[in-house]
């Protein structure tokens, strides 16, 4: 591969925080022969610094030679960073214009490492639970029974064949599961057993499948109700054991597991990923693949195993809900774990501010990040890492490969799995098929946890910072609620882009499930550069999402090709917009205010108004499903007009005169407020007469006329001895 060190250098000199320490050679074959100057290299690189490897193929044998280095500090004391530069740039058509992109990747590899985060805890004994046919069960546990702590759970319908072993030596239960939760170290799992036979007690003498005329018991222990004719000799051969009870009632089973197998057809998870700990091997076509798969990762689960908690969750922003009104529900809708659910309910709980929102499990967690993608507040953020560190890494790749001469850049967010090795396999294509172009020049792959855990506020980063354009590489990996995620906020962020003027495609899904879909990702990856902003920015992602998404608006505002006062965004997913109120239909009676969690609707302690600030508005929909009238409609949008400072100014949506106490001339309330409880309260008897003037009057000349009424009896006329009632 074309590698021109000198020009790579004199960027990397030229970059804030990079070093071209050690580009004064470059090296053709430092696994082998040239290892040498790899373990001089890690003893002249002192604890404190970090050593820095352009190859990923053989890291394995340079962390080895570290450890086998004399005088070599430890990777607790100096790390030992790998970057592809490869198959990711130097195995390509373009190769020799790539080193633009090798000085980007190199630069970004430079960059510390991120800060720790919160870690999640498993503790699993080993005690796991296999729920199936009998034949296939019982072949399971033999596999795992010399590791782990097993029990059968022979769930399958009765007549459909299989045996138990004669020997007795699991516990073994038969029974329909009823209910099946949890994660790693914590699942509760419950079951029903409704047949005669109680498997615990069972000592399988066979003496039942001799005794029964109708041949209804099978070697599973089990009668099938279907086929016994009430004759129960078995009953009578069982009585020393006493396992056959046909009158015993349904017995419920709770108990807790550390893992579970589960052989049965249908899975106990629907979702597209299951908890932690749990695994499904049907049987059918690759069956034995599936089963031994299991298998060898469930003998590993026996210990205590920490996560990355992989959000970042503030309350006061949740849009979700407010007094038990539902606004928001992105985050719900978009997980593929169920790991988040709604806490819009005060009911049982202390009126805090803690009360309502949602409430995230982090053991259920994997670390998508679509939850802090679509959360239009950002109440959600990602934290693995965090949007500040990530934010410095794409910045950091954009600067150095335009400060190198490179145009037009293109970020290619993909999986440090699936995506990965994509990519590779692609760079290895292109390597022996002259018909395969490569990775281009201009595209610069990052290798992110999760695809869906980078989102609008990052991307319209990377357009500000100077980048051409965002692709993500979707793969089997991503469930397709993030594929539709991801597309929704694609749109909303090309519509903002559309709107002010910058011509092409900016971002792009690109999908290619394996290695048969090279072809095409080959193809997407080609696709024409669009128009860059004139004038980058060097701000980085802050770590608060709406101010991120200010700061790049703001900027791109600014060197728009086209100056727009409105952008008009898709419904679907917006996270800014407008309310539109039905002056006719609102009553000012202040309800939305209450309920807006972003403090984008506000009142006028002087005067009854309702005002609206819309850089706050979030679109949750808290308003719209509180206001009682029905007057209030959300209008997707971005305002731009007077340079930014409209959507950052209050305005006033509704105002009417105060209604006037008929009494004392005192403002209190709005006329429509008045004028529709006098409606509503007319054919109430309490309300006739003099009574409906109290309706018009304020609080306290209300009282005052009470007392004033000669004509009505008080309590203190009532002669004793009256019934009361």
């Amino acid at each position: 591969m074309p590698l021109d060190t000198r020009a790579i250098a004199r960027t990397l000199a030229q970059t804030p925080g990079a070093s071209a320490d050690g580009l004064e050679t470059a090296h053709t074959l430092l696994c082998r022969r040239e290892a040498g100057a790899f373990q001089r290299a890690a003893k002249a690189t002192g604890p404190g610094q970090a050593l820095l490897v352009a190859c990923t193929q053989e890291s394995r044998l340079f962390l080895d030679l570290n450890a086998e280095t004399a005088g070599a500090p430890g990777l607790d004391e100096r790390p030992i960073h790998f970057v592809n530069l490869r198959e990711t740039g130097g195995w390509s058509r373009d190769a020799k214009a790539a080193t633009p992109k090798l000085a980007a990747l190199i630069a970004a590899a430079q960059l510390p490492d991120v800060q720790p985060v919160t870690t999640v805890p498993y503790h699993s004994a080993g005690r796991c639970l296999v729920i199936g046919p009998a034949d296939v069960a019982q072949q399971a546990a033999a596999m795992l029974r010399d590791r782990l702590d097993v029990m059968l759970l022979v769930d399958e319908p009765t007549g459909t064949g299989g045996s138990l072993a004669q020997r007795h030596d699991l516990p073994v239960f038969a029974g329909r599961v009823t209910r099946l939760r949890g994660w790693l170290g914590a699942f509760e799992v419950q079951w029903t057993s409704a047949n005669p036979i109680d498997l615990d007690l069972c000592t399988r003498c066979n003496a039942c499948l001799d005794a029964c005329p109708e041949g209804a018991i099978d070697f599973r222990y089990q009668i099938d109700l279907d086929r016994c004719k009430d004759h129960r000799d078995c009953v009578q051969v069982c009585d020393a054991a006493g396992a056959i009870d046909f009158d015993r009632a349904p017995l419920v089973t709770d108990e807790r597991f550390d893992l579970v197998l589960d052989l049965r057809e249908m899975p106990a998870f629907s979702q597209h990923q299951p908890p932690q700990g749990y695994f499904h091997a049907p049987q059918g076509a690759g069956a034995p693949e599936r089963l031994f798969d299991a298998v060898l990762q469930l003998r590993e689960l026996v210990g205590t195993f920490d996560k990355p908690k992989f959000f970042q969750y503030q309350h006061r922003l949740c849009a979700h809900s407010r007094n038990e009104q539902i606004g928001c529900t992105a985050c719900i809708d978009v997980c593929s774990t169920r790991a988040i659910s709604s806490d819009a309910s005060r009911k049982g709980k202390a009126k805090t501010a803690q009360a309502g929102g949602i409430v995230v499990e982090p053991h259920l967690c994997v670390g998508c990040g679509a939850c802090t993608t679509v959360c239009p507040s950002g109440a959600l953020s990602f934290a693995y890492p965090g949007p500040v560190d990530q934010g410095r890494r794409l910045h950091r790749l954009v600067s150095t490969y335009a400060r190198a001469g490179g145009k037009d850049a293109a970020l290619l967010l993909h999986s440090e799995q699936a995506g990965a090795r994509l990519i590779d396999d692609l760079g290895r294509a292109a390597r022996v098929d002259r018909a395969t172009h490569g990775v281009p020049a201009r595209v610069l792959p990052v290798a992110v946890w999760h695809t869906a855990s980078v989102g609008i506020d990052l991307w319209l980063s990377a357009i500000a910072q100077g980048a051409s354009q965002v692709f993500v590489l979707l793969t089997a990996e991503e469930a397709p609620e993030y594929r539709a995620a991801l597309a929704e906020q694609m749109a909303v962020a090309q519509a903002l882009l559309t709107g002010l003027g910058y011509a092409g495609e900016h971002f792009k899904l690109i999908e290619a499930r394996d290695a048969r879909d090279l072809a095409a990702l080959d193809t997407a990856l080609r696709a024409a550069p669009a128009q860059c902003v004139a004038q980058p920015t060097p701000i980085v992602a802050q770590a608060d999402k709406r101010a991120t998404l200010d700061l790049v608006i703001d900027h791109l505002s600014a060197h728009a090709p086209v100056r727009a006062d409105v952008v008009v965004l898709p419904k679907a997913g917006a996270p800014f917009g407008a309310v539109l109120v039905d002056t006719a239909a609102c009553t000012l009676c202040l309800s939305c205010v209450g309920a807006c969690p972003e403090n984008a609707l506000a009142d006028n302690p002087e005067r009854p108004q309702l005002k609206f600030t819309e850089k706050n508005c979030v679109q949750c929909g808290l308003c719209e499903t509180t206001c009682p009238e029905g007057a209030i409609t959300l209008v997707p949008r971005l305002l731009l007009a007077d340079e930014g400072r409209a959507r950052r100014q209050p305005r006033v949506l509704h105002e009417v005169e105060p209604f006037r106490c008929i009494r004392c001339s005192k403002p209190f309330g709005t006329l429509k407020v008045i004028e529709n409880m006098v409606a509503k309260l007319s054919a109430h008897p309490a309300f006739q007469g003099a009574a409906a003037d109290r309706l018009k009057m304020c609080g306290d000349c209300r009282v005052i006329d009470l007392h004033r009424n000669a004509s009505e009896v008080r309590i203190t006329d009532v002669p004793r001895g009256t019934p009361r009632y």
